[in-house]
């Protein structure tokens, strides 16, 4: 099944100011995402969505981490990264799920930028104008506190009750002034190995 892509939407915002302090390195995130017509739109309750993953998933994959490498100028460049989905409301939030949670959609990201973290993720349901938001995690490492963000906007026109938006973020550098630690301090100062807060059994395997 091809692509039925409607419009390419990008985003950009540079962070030079924050709590009333200079940022000492200026925070730049980066969203890339793709409004396209839902593939089960329109066909009633489907059993097996795989036909239509492992046909789009793909495309969808290698030209949302080729726009986001371009905007950030390279894979090197990336440190926090995420995506998301977004389905309009004539379809399931299985369908905007669908392309996002498989590896055949995540690794040409995850290579891209030689990630080792899992692809933080949201996967919701709505209309025009409704809000994308992508949060972030370092990709190197989920306990880096500092790159614990979220790229949030819309497109005024997406998506359509039978369309879905699926994007991906990006940040160059973390929030200016953070100082709340990271992970592996909470857990010396509470002498445990345990309470990790990401999600169970995720790893860098995750779509």
């Amino acid at each position: 099944m091809p692509l039925q892509l409607r419009k390419l939407v990008t985003y950009a915002e540079t962070t030079f100011i924050e709590g009333g302090r200079a940022a000492p390195t200026p925070l730049r995130l980066y969203a890339a995402a793709a409004v396209l017509t839902n593939p089960w739109a329109g066909r009633g309750f489907i059993e097996d969505l795989k036909p239509e993953i492992h046909d789009i998933a793909p495309q969808l994959g290698a030209l949302l981490t080729e726009e986001i490498l371009r905007m950030a100028g390279s894979g090197e460049a990336v440190e926090g990264y995420g995506k998301a989905a977004v389905v309009g409301t004539s379809g399931e939030v299985e369908h905007a799920s669908a392309l996002i949670h498989t590896l055949r959609f995540g690794n040409h990201y995850r290579k891209a930028v030689g990630a080792k973290s899992y692809l933080a993720f949201t996967n919701t349901r709505g209309g025009p104008n409704a809000s994308i938001a992508i949060p972030l995690m370092d990709k190197l490492d989920e306990g880096r506190r500092s790159h614990y963000l979220t790229i949030q906007f819309a497109i005024n026109d997406a998506p359509a009750p039978d369309e879905i938006v699926v994007a991906l973020g990006a940040s160059i550098g973390g929030r200016p002034h953070h100082r709340i630690g990271n992970r592996y301090q909470d857990l010396e100062e509470l002498g445990s190995t345990q309470g990790l807060d990401t999600a169970p059994g995720a790893d860098a395997s995750h779509g």
